[in-house]
């Protein structure tokens, strides 16, 4: 479809001022648009002396209010605590562990022995008790009890080996057993409770 009607006038006004019905712009340096603002800033207070909704480089429409800082807040560091329930021991895991400590034990009682033996034996006490039961035991046709002969190094050790092998299979079955016993209490009483902190 063709336009009949010919060339229209152009209207100088309207290329450089506005168009009927619109407002003229304000007079003034333009600038970034800011939208008013529902509320001010707190206190009344704005950066420079400039409304909310006028521009002047503010963050939110106006300057934020500065937080004071609470009087009464906690400087130290806080604690924190766990109380937990031991409910059950398990009997394997602490036959495992009692054996390993047994074992350590009687080798700790084996070696102790050893450098007993051998601290005493180098300040003269076997020979000087030895001498003297000797003498309190002796007669006329024997030289009474030997000591010496009797606490001899290879049978105090042969001795401590008995006693920790002992000790050894003696710690492992009472913990066993106490295991044991300690989850039939615990199914009725609870079970010991622990109080655990971390330090921050």
């Amino acid at each position: 479809m063709t336009d009949t009607r010919g060339p229209q006038p152009q209207y100088e006004g309207y290329a450089t001022g506005p168009l009927p019905g619109e407002r003229e712009p304000a007079p003034g340096p333009s600038g970034p648009y800011h939208p008013p603002q529902a509320y001010q800033a707190p206190g009344g207070d704005t950066q420079g002396g400039q409304r909310p909704g006028q521009g002047g480089g503010g963050t939110l429409g106006g300057a934020q209010a500065t937080r004071k800082p609470r009087t009464g807040a906690r400087t130290t560091p806080r604690t924190r605590k766990a109380r937990l329930r031991v409910a059950k021991a398990d009997p394997w895991s602490v036959m495992k562990v009692s054996f390993l400590l047994s074992i350590a034990l009687g080798i700790c009682t084996v070696v102790a022995a050893a450098i007993l033996w051998m601290v005493m034996d180098a300040m003269g006490v076997f020979s000087t008790v030895g001498g003297t039961i000797s003498e309190a035991t002796g007669s006329n046709e024997s030289n009474g009890f030997d000591l010496q002969s009797f606490l001899s190094l290879p049978r105090v050790l042969i001795f401590t080996s008995v006693i920790a092998v002992i000790d050894v299979v003696l710690a492992t079955a009472l913990a066993t057993l106490g295991a044991f016993i300690y989850n039939l209490s615990a199914g009725f009483v609870g079970g010991v409770e622990l109080t655990l902190a971390e330090d921050e």
